[in-house]
């Protein structure tokens, strides 16, 4: 394999576009959260979706960004459905060429956010559901 981006260079940046459900939920807690926009359709925002998310779908997205995050250099993490979805992928590339910086993508979207157990909130209210023990240690 001739290439020229190294190994360490190729994972490095996934650190720096990525996130992954449970570092989101810490840095969250933090004190310093990231703006975190849905990019999925009305219908899957009803059904579930990350307290304090905002809703954007990918075809509005670059007409409303700048309404609601106050700079280019703002964090910004995207999400969708999950592992089958590339939503997110296209709204992240969306945001990086109206210029914004400072972009990451949820891997694992909405999916993994919930089999992790992490708090979710629907037009029926807040849930959590039961960690996977296939993508989280369960105490």
């Amino acid at each position: 394999m001739n290439t020229s981006l190294s190994a360490a260079d190729f994972f490095a940046a996934k650190l720096a576009f990525e996130t992954d459900p449970s570092d989101l939920a810490a840095e969250r807690a933090s004190g310093t959260p990231p703006i975190v926009i849905d990019t999925r359709s009305a219908a899957s925002w009803s059904q579930g979706r990350i307290p304090g998310a905002l809703h954007i779908p990918n075809s509005e997205l670059a007409a409303r960004i700048a309404d609601v995050v106050p700079g280019l250099d703002s964090a910004i993490v995207v999400y969708c459905w999950g592992p089958g979805c590339n939503g997110s992928t296209r709204g992240a590339l969306t945001l990086a060429t109206l210029g914004y910086t400072n972009v990451r993508e949820l891997i694992g979207g909405f999916e993994y956010w919930s089999r992790e157990g992490l708090a979710t909130v629907s037009d029926a209210g807040r849930a959590r559901s039961a960690i996977d023990p296939l993508t989280a240690p369960v105490a």
